[in-house]
C-alpha cells in the first residue's frame, strides 16, 4: 500500500507545483489578489488605528474637561480672601502619590502654585504659558516620576475676588499608549487573520474556478490521444464558446484531411486510365494498322498533365480554404485581371465595365480569388463581341460576383456540358476544358457556389457566390 501511495502523493504535488509556478494563470491570480487584499487590509488597518487613537484622544480630553469643570467649580474665595475647595474630589487618583492623575491651581500672574491634589507630592505641574486665546489650553509636558502629561488649563476669576487663577488638570498619556497599543495588537492579529484565511480562499476559488480549463487540457491530450475526437461536457459560459471554436476547429482539420484523401484517390483514379491506355498500346505496337504510338503518348500524357494541374489546383485551393483571416480585395483584384486580359487579347477592343464598391473583401486566399475571377474572365474574353461587365455585391453577408458577356451565349444543354471535367464545345479555342470545373470546385472548397445563366448581354451570365469577409 505505502509503494502505491508514494507516488501519487508526489504526482499531487508536482502537479500543484507545476500549476502554481510564476508564469502561470493561477499563480498570477493569486498573487494579484493577494497583494491588493494585503495593501486593503494593512490600509484599513492604519485608518482604524488612527481613528481610535484619535477617539481615545478626544475621550481623554473630554474626561480632562469634565474634571476641570468640577475642580473650578469646587473653588471659591473665603471671607479672608483666600481660594478653598469646598470639597475634594471624589476620584481616589488624586490622592494617591504619582498615580497619574493630578490637579493644581496657581496664581496667574505670578504662578505661584496655592493648591495641588495629594497625588503631586512635592512636586508641581509646568504652567503653560499665556496667550491671546480664550478659554481651554492644552499642552503635553513632563510630570513627576518623568510621565508624560497631557495637561489641560483654563484662567479663571471666581466671584467674589479680583485676582485671575489658572486651574490646571493633568493626566498620563500612558493610558492612551495601553489602549492603543491593545486595539493595534488586535487590529494586527485580525489583518493577519484576514489575509490567511482569503488566499486560503482565494486559493480555493481559483483552483474551482479554473477546472473548465483543466477539462478542456484533459479533452485536447484525450483527442491528441487518439481516445476521443471532439471535447465534450458542460462548460462555463466564460469557456463554452473555446470550447465550441475547438471542436468547430478539429471538425474543419478533419475535413480538410478527407477532402485530401478524395483528392488523391480521385488522381489516382483519374492518371489510372491514361496509364493502362499507354500499357496496351506500348504493347501493341508492333501490330498491323494499330496507330502511331507517339500520338498516343501525346494525348494521354496531355490529358495526364491536365488532370494532375486540375486537382493540384483544388489541393491548394483546399489548403488555402483552412488558412484563417485571409481576405483579398475584389475591386483590385478584378482590375489587376481585366489590365492582364487587355493586354493579351491586344489585338481587339472590348468594352470592360467593373462595379465594385470599395471596402467589398473576399474572405479567402487572393490566389483563389485570382483562380476564380480570371477563368470567367479568361472565358468571357474569348466568346465576347465586345461589351463584357463585372459586378460584385453583398447578399446575406455573402460576396455575389457576376460577370456578362455579349458572345453567342449556350444553351441550358451547353451550359451543363460545359460544367464537366475536360468538356469542350469549340475545340479551335485554346483552353483546357478544365476552366470552369475549377471554378465550381474551388467555390464549393469555399462552401460557396457557381451557376451559368443566359445573360440579358446576349451572352453568358455566369454567377460566383462566395464568403464576404467582415
Amino acid at each position: 500500500m505505502s509503494t502505491s501511495s508514494k507516488p501519487s502523493g508526489a504526482s499531487a504535488i508536482a502537479s500543484l507545483n507545476r500549476k502554481m509556478r510564476p508564469e502561470s494563470l493561477a499563480f498570477r491570480l493569486v498573487a494579484g489578489a493577494a497583494i491588493w487584499s494585503l495593501v486593503i487590509l494593512v490600509g484599513g488597518g492604519l485608518l482604524l488605528a488612527a481613528a481610535f487613537r484619535d477617539s481615545v484622544e478626544r475621550s481623554f480630553d473630554a474626561r480632562m474637561d469634565v474634571l476641570l469643570g468640577g475642580l473650578i467649580a469646587d473653588a471659591e474665595i473665603s471671607d479672608d480672601g483666600r481660594l478653598v475647595l469646598r470639597r475634594r474630589f471624589t476620584q481616589t487618583r488624586f490622592e494617591r502619590p504619582f498615580s497619574g492623575l493630578y490637579w493644581q491651581i496657581s496664581e496667574a500672574q505670578s504662578g505661584e502654585v496655592l493648591l495641588r491634589s495629594r497625588s503631586i507630592w512635592d512636586q508641581q505641574i509646568a504652567v503653560p504659558e499665556r496667550d491671546d486665546r480664550p478659554g481651554v489650553r492644552r499642552i503635553e509636558t513632563q510630570g513627576p516620576e518623568n510621565q508624560t502629561l497631557r495637561v489641560v488649563a483654563r484662567d479663571v476669576t471666581l466671584p467674589g475676588g479680583s485676582r485671575e487663577f489658572t486651574f490646571m488638570v493633568a493626566g498620563a498619556i500612558d493610558e492612551i499608549e495601553r489602549e492603543t497599543e491593545t486595539f493595534n495588537g488586535t487590529i494586527a492579529v485580525a489583518v493577519g487573520v484576514l489575509v490567511i484565511g482569503l488566499i486560503g480562499a482565494m486559493l480555493i476559488q481559483v483552483r474551482f474556478g479554473l477546472r473548465p480549463l483543466r477539462s478542456v487540457e484533459t479533452g485536447l491530450a484525450e483527442i491528441r490521444s487518439g481516445r476521443a475526437e471532439r471535447l465534450t461536457g458542460d462548460f462555463p459560459t466564460e469557456i463554452a464558446p473555446l470550447a465550441g471554436e475547438v471542436n468547430k476547429l478539429l471538425d474543419h482539420n478533419a475535413q480538410i484531411v478527407e477532402r485530401a484523401r478524395t483528392h488523391v484517390g480521385n488522381l489516382a483514379h483519374a492518371l489510372k486510365t491514361p496509364l493502362s491506355i499507354l500499357n496496351n498500346e506500348a504493347s501493341a505496337r508492333e501490330v498491323p494498322g494499330a496507330p502511331p504510338l507517339a500520338e498516343t503518348v501525346r494525348r494521354q500524357t496531355d490529358l495526364m498533365r491536365r488532370q494532375v494541374d486540375h486537382y493540384l489546383i483544388r489541393a491548394r485551393a483546399a489548403a488555402a480554404g483552412s488558412v484563417l483571416g485571409a481576405r483579398a480585395p475584389v475591386a483590385a483584384v478584378a482590375d489587376d485581371l481585366v489590365r492582364t486580359l487587355k493586354r493579351i487579347h491586344r489585338d481587339r477592343t472590348y468594352d470592360v465595365t467593373v462595379v465594385c464598391p470599395e471596402g467589398m473583401d473576399f474572405r479567402g486566399e487572393r490566389q483563389d480569388l485570382e483562380e476564380l475571377l480570371g477563368n470567367l474572365l479568361d472565358n468571357a474574353f474569348k466568346w465576347a463581341d465586345r461589351r463584357i461587365s463585372i459586378k460584385a455585391s453583398s447578399r446575406d453577408n455573402q460576396l455575389v460576383v457576376i460577370v456578362e458577356d455579349d458572345g453567342p451565349g449556350l444553351t441550358v444543354q451547353e451550359r451543363e456540358q460545359v460544367l464537366k471535367r475536360g468538356a469542350r464545345l469549340d475545340e479551335t479555342v485554346p483552353g483546357s476544358g478544365l476552366g470552369l470545373s475549377i471554378v465550381e470546385d474551388i467555390a464549393a472548397l469555399y462552401d460557396g457556389s457557381f451557376v451559368l445563366h443566359a445573360s440579358q448581354m446576349g451572352g453568358v451570365k455566369a454567377e460566383l457566390i462566395l464568403p464576404l469577409a467582415a
